[in-house]
Order: structure tokens, then C-alpha cells, then sequence
């Protein structure tokens, strides 16, 4: 597994993509917390990183299935899926070293922005005044969805040898589980009866209660079970596939 782990690492910053997905990450990042009016922590008078975390997922919506497109995708395309499969591993352990690798160049890419609670750290009056708590919680509210969207774009990758049709249904499938669950809850069948249900089978109810600095065992268990799900999905892909 720590092999496949260390080959996607490599193979993603050995092309440009990498770089550009990351760079374009953390410039629109930046630029929505600290630049934009209508989004600029320094116009609000509150010490506050509520911007970043609101927008961050939004943009994960086309950062991670960029990452993860190639991930299963590009194998079959190119053929090497065969001599992988003949290796003596797992497809668990294919899947998850996959998962991990595509995991931790998302939290590389947010690593860089532990400056942004250093900057309001320093910016607040008096020096320090921050909720550092509640942003502690809402890094790893981020990181959990993150972690969702891996599992979600992986297996869009299964299921197409084309990375950007990967792409396009990853985001796709992210997009659904983020945003599309709340619309279609607020439709007129669901209003009033089932519409609290179909809001929390949608990631943004459990990411909005963590970004408030409160970690439910709730809000932890649906993430881990998303995950565990698609995971599980893309392994049927594969044995299917195999």
C-alpha cells in the first residue's frame, strides 16, 4: 500500500497539474478571504476565518476531482491496471493507498493556509482574541469533507477510462452530496415532511455544524460512513472490472 501512496504522490507532482490545482487553490483562496469586498475578513471588524470556510468547499468541488480523475481512470486507459492487479497486492490495499495519497495532497494544498489564522491571530484587538477553537474545529470539518469528496471522486475514476469524464462526473457527484441534497430537500413533495432527512443525507448539515466548532458523534459517523460507502463502491468497480 505505502508503494501505490509514494507512485501517486509522485506521478501527480511529476505534471503540471499538480502545481496548477494546488496554485489555483490557494490564489483563489487568498483573494476570496483577504482581497474581495463582498468576501474579505479584513472589511468584516470580526476576527473571523467564517470566508475561507465557507468558500474552501467550493472549491474542493473542482480541486479534488482534478486530483483524484486520473486515479483509477488513467490506468485502464494506459493498460497498466492489468500489471497492477498482478501485483501481490490487495484491492483494498490498491484503493485505499490511492485514497491516502490523493488525501494528503489535499491537505498539502491546505496546509499554506494555517497563515490566514496566523494573520487574524495577529490582526485581532487585543492580539489573539480569535475563537481558536471553533477554527480548530472547522479545519477538521474541512478536512472530513475533503476526505468525502476523495472517496466520491475515486470512484467516479472507477467507473470511466476517460480522466475527464472522471472529472466531470466527480464533480458531479460532489456537487450532489455537497449542495444538491439541500435543493432537492426544499422541493414541494419534501417541504414540511421529509425535508430535515433528505438535508442531512447531504454533507453541507454535518460540515456547517462542525464549522461551528462542535464535533458530533453524528456529524463523525455519516462522514466516516460516506467514505466508507464510496470506498466500498469502488472496490465493487474494481472486482467487477478484475
Amino acid at each position: 500500500m505505502y508503494s501505490i501512496f509514494l507512485k501517486e504522490i509522485r506521478q501527480f507532482f511529476s505534471s503540471l497539474v499538480g502545481y496548477i490545482s494546488i496554485g489555483l487553490f490557494l490564489v483563489l483562496s487568498t483573494l476570496f478571504t483577504f482581497v474581495f469586498p463582498a468576501t474579505s475578513i479584513l472589511d468584516t471588524g470580526f476576527a473571523s476565518l467564517d470566508s475561507f470556510f465557507s468558500n474552501a468547499p467550493l472549491f474542493f468541488l473542482f480541486l479534488i476531482p482534478a486530483i483524484s480523475m486520473g486515479m483509477f481512470a488513467e490506468e485502464y486507459k494506459t493498460g497498466t491496471i492489468e500489471l497492477l492487479l498482478t501485483r501481490p497486492l490487495s484491492l483494498n490495499q490498491i484503493i485505499l493507498g490511492k485514497f491516502l495519497a490523493a488525501f494528503a495532497l489535499v491537505v498539502f494544498a491546505v496546509l499554506p493556509t494555517l497563515v490566514y489564522y496566523y494573520t487574524i491571530y495577529n490582526l485581532a484587538i487585543p492580539i489573539g482574541n480569535v475563537d481558536t477553537g471553533g477554527i480548530i474545529g472547522s479545519y477538521f470539518g474541512l478536512l472530513l469533507l475533503a476526505a468525502s469528496f476523495v472517496a466520491l471522486a475515486s470512484f467516479a475514476s472507477s467507473i470511466s477510462n476517460n480522466q475527464i469524464v472522471a472529472f466531470l462526473i466527480g464533480v458531479l457527484f460532489c456537487f450532489l452530496f455537497y449542495m444538491g441534497l439541500d435543493f432537492i430537500a426544499q422541493l414541494p413533495i419534501f417541504v414540511g415532511r421529509s425535508d430535515y432527512f433528505v438535508e442531512h443525507l447531504g454533507i453541507n448539515a454535518h460540515y456547517l455544524s462542525m464549522s461551528r466548532g462542535v464535533i458530533d458523534t453524528r456529524d463523525l459517523i455519516y462522514f466516516l460512513s460516506l467514505i466508507g460507502i464510496f470506498l466500498l463502491l469502488t472496490k465493487l468497480v474494481m472486482s467487477k472490472k478484475k
